[in-house]
């Protein structure tokens, strides 16, 4: 069973839409949408007429449906992205999911690429997560690929100007590899997390003291400590990538806080750990900057 999850937040059917219509075109058996607006009265309705046109529109979708596919949502309290995330991977491991996705509600892609990612975990049972090549609409690739960040990657991004910042800043985002061969890398990026839930139950959840940001770093690096984190250019999605924080202080200061829990959690100047681990990484793509 292939299970997949969307967390929204007064997102209208339209914001998430690609996100569904590319759910449903895949291999996946259930969808859960968690949402936590206080006000989307409608959205469960919208949902399940959307859901009802579509799956009739098509005959293989159609087939789909009489298979067993469901849409279901979920309305829960703001306990943010990782946290609403883990109610529907506590769902989809009741339900014994095999894979499971999370996914942004601003990302589409086309009919190959689950069945690519699963091609590839099922005859490579050390890999418990995966993230194809992140596109932005435009082609532009997105480098959402990178280091363990330290205490200067964070702040220098938040408060330095980017030409101060850019050497280091082309090292963190592994610009020498060129994104194009399979890579393990210890952060990747939460808008698409492709996981083995056998590996999650292992690893566990997101940490819910992260209420937005950094709850995707955290994730992959306990992930990469007993399982491959890959990085996989084989396949590619879309994602439009606001950087929410950049354009609103609520975010930026929620951005800041999760930073701090973050360091907090795993070290700030001294994380032996982290530094043997990116020295790896830098290795692999052949060397430091």
């Amino acid at each position: 069973m292939i299970t997949a999850s969307v967390v929204t937040y007064n997102h209208h059917l339209l914001d998430f839409e690609p996100v569904l219509r590319s759910l449903f075109a895949s291999p996946v058996d259930i969808i859960y949408v968690v949402d936590h607006s206080d006000d989307m009265l409608d959205l469960k309705h919208e949902l399940q007429e959307f859901a009802e046109r579509v799956l009739k529109g098509e005959p293989e979708l159609k087939q789909k449906a009489e298979r067993g596919f469901q849409l279901i949502y979920i309305p829960h309290e703001n306990n943010g992205y990782g946290g609403g995330h883990n109610v529907a991977l506590k769902e989809a491991r009741n339900l014994g999911s095999t894979y499971h996705l999370v996914v942004n509600p601003d990302v589409w892609f086309g009919p190959e690429v689950i069945p690519a990612l699963i091609e590839y975990m099922d005859s490579h049972d050390d890999v418990g997560q995966i993230m194809p090549k992140v596109m932005y609409p435009n082609g532009q690739i997105q480098r959402l690929a990178k280091l363990l960040p330290t205490p200067l990657d964070f702040f220098g991004r938040f408060c330095l100007p980017e030409f101060l910042i850019k050497r280091r800043n082309t090292r963190f985002e592994l610009v020498q590899s060129g994104f194009s061969k399979i890579m393990n890398i210890p952060f990747l990026s939460g808008c698409f997390m492709f996981f083995r839930m056998s590996a999650l139950d292992e690893v566990g959840m997101f940490d819910e003291r992260f209420f937005l940001y950094a709850e995707d770093i955290d994730m992959t690096r306990r992930m990469h400590q007993k399982y491959q984190t890959l990085f996989f250019p084989v396949a590619t999605v879309y994602h439009t990538f606001t950087r929410g924080s950049r354009k609103s202080l609520r975010l930026m200061w929620i951005h800041i806080v999760s930073t701090i829990k973050y360091l907090n959690k795993w070290g700030w100047w001294r994380d032996e750990e982290r530094r043997e681990i990116n020295n790896v990484v830098l290795n692999q793509i052949g060397g430091a900057l």
